[in-house]
């Protein structure tokens, strides 16, 4: 129930407000003085403040600064006396939602306080979202007690304040549109747009109309004019995920946008000018896309201000068990599972795996073994890749005479890591060194076949 106080120092008047904001569903408290009023302010949560604008003490006009000063985006609507122009002006500067002058009909009061209540409520909710989305993207909801998250903690901490462009390169999975909301949520710009857009999988056509917004009729299908990103995030952060992906024209149009902060949209021909933060994310390697000439270098130079580089899970398995605790209260909560618990055997367990899909693969896994697991409890089993599942023994170890293929006393690490060398050559190899058809041989991600070839100090041809 939405709360108002009305103040007026004559007890008729408080009455009749009372009861017909009282038939509209409201809670009511009545004051009889300005100094009575902050004391309410002080201890209830009021959601709107109706003052007459004379009083003896206080008056209307300083309970409204007052007001203010104790929640900035309070309601206040002031009645003022017929002819009282000037102090109603005061009002409206020293903000005021709105002045009522004396006769007013009831149907006035009643629209007035409907409106300055879906006003606040609407502040209150933007409030919210910024405090969650502060939270989520803040230092202490980003889990890594790792070095190299550390040192990425540190570097968030010192851009954020600035305008600099920022790359973020990493993996998919590992967490680069986290990084960019964190960086955009800590920065002066907080209370203005953060908005995203993947330049993967879009035909330039399409992806140039998301970027600059098309006026109506630019082509077959644009019926209405359309706002692009760049006008939606000015003042803001423009959040370009998979900018390598990106048409060598669109780049060259893009560029020009950085360097001249204005663009116009598809089909027209009005200049718009905005002020935006760039921050992009790619998991490719953009130098190496330059060097082919598949990216521009000038536009990688302008990207490339300050770069923050995400490493895979694989090369933090220090931070799974926080990230697995992070995780295991996160479902906990959203499956209404409060005693949901994770074996130690199976946080050991998920620290020997891949995690070719990264953070995100691990958060998948954890939010399915939570929906799937028994008695509240997180066992290996429940979350073994499907890979891993289901097969058989492999028929040619039957006949493979281990004593006479591995020399006694081996360490199994050194074993293991000699055949899997043996095997990446091999498929190199094979493969004329395209690591896309040596990866599908065996049966690997990309991304997991170059892990190996560093691993195992295997160059590139």
């Amino acid at each position: 129930m939405n709360t108002v106080l009305i103040v007026d120092d004559e007890p008729n008047y408080l009455i009749v407000l009372s009861e017909l904001l009282r038939e509209e569903g409201l809670g009511i408290f009545t004051a009889g003085n300005g100094e009575e009023a902050l004391k309410i302010l002080n201890k209830t949560d009021i959601d709107l403040v109706i003052t007459d604008m004379r009083m003896p003490g206080l008056d209307g006009l300083g309970l409204l600064k007052a007001a203010k000063a104790l929640n900035p985006d309070l309601p206040v609507i002031m009645v003022t006396a017929f002819g009282e122009v000037e102090m109603a002006v005061a009002a409206m500067k020293a903000g005021a939602f709105n002045y009522l002058t004396k006769p007013f009909n009831n149907d006035e009061l009643v629209l007035n306080t409907a409106k300055a209540l879906e006003h606040y409520a609407v502040l209150r909710e933007n409030m919210r979202l910024r405090e969650e989305m502060r939270s989520r993207t803040s230092f202490s909801s980003m889990v890594g007690k790792n070095q190299k998250m550390q040192a990425i903690f540190n570097l968030i901490e010192k851009v954020a304040p600035t305008s600099t462009s920022v790359l973020i390169t990493g993996e998919s999975g590992t967490g680069k549109e986290l990084v960019a909301r964190a960086i955009h949520c800590n920065s002066p710009r907080e209370k203005a747009p953060f908005i995203s857009l993947n330049c993967a999988g879009l035909p330039e056509n399409l992806l140039e109309s998301e970027l600059f917004g098309h006026e109506k009729g630019a082509f077959t299908g644009a019926i209405a004019l359309r706002k692009g990103r760049f006008e939606l995030a000015d003042t803001g952060s423009l959040f370009l995920d998979e900018v390598g992906e990106m048409a060598m024209p669109l780049q060259a149009k893009l560029l020009r946008v950085l360097q001249e902060r204005n663009f116009e949209r598809v089909g027209g021909s009005q200049t718009l000018r905005v002020d935006v933060r760039i921050i992009t994310a790619t998991n490719r390697d953009l130098k190496d896309e330059v060097d082919k000439g598949h990216f521009r270098e000038d536009l990688y130079y302008r990207l490339n201000v300050l770069h923050i580089h995400l490493p895979p899970l694989r090369e933090r398995t220090d931070d799974i068990p926080m990230l697995v605790a992070h995780f295991v209260r996160k479902y906990a909560e959203q499956l209404n599972k409060p005693k949901l618990e994770i074996a130690t055997e199976t946080v050991r367990f998920l620290m020997t795996l891949p995690w070719e899909g990264n953070i995100r693969e691990l958060e998948n896994t954890i939010e399915r073994a939570a929906i799937l697991c028994t008695r509240n409890l997180i066992r290996p089993e429940d979350v073994q890749p499907e890979t891993m599942t289901g097969k058989e023994p492999l028929q040619w170890l039957n006949g493979f005479d281990l004593e006479h293929a591995i020399p006694a006393n081996t360490p199994l690490p050194d074993v293991l890591d000699g055949i899997e060398k043996k095997m990446v050559i091999s498929a190199l190899t094979k493969a004329n060194y395209v690591q896309t058809k040596a990866a599908d041989a065996l049966g690997i991600t990309k991304s997991l076949l170059q892990y190996k070839m560093k691993k195992h100090g295997i160059l590139k041809r």
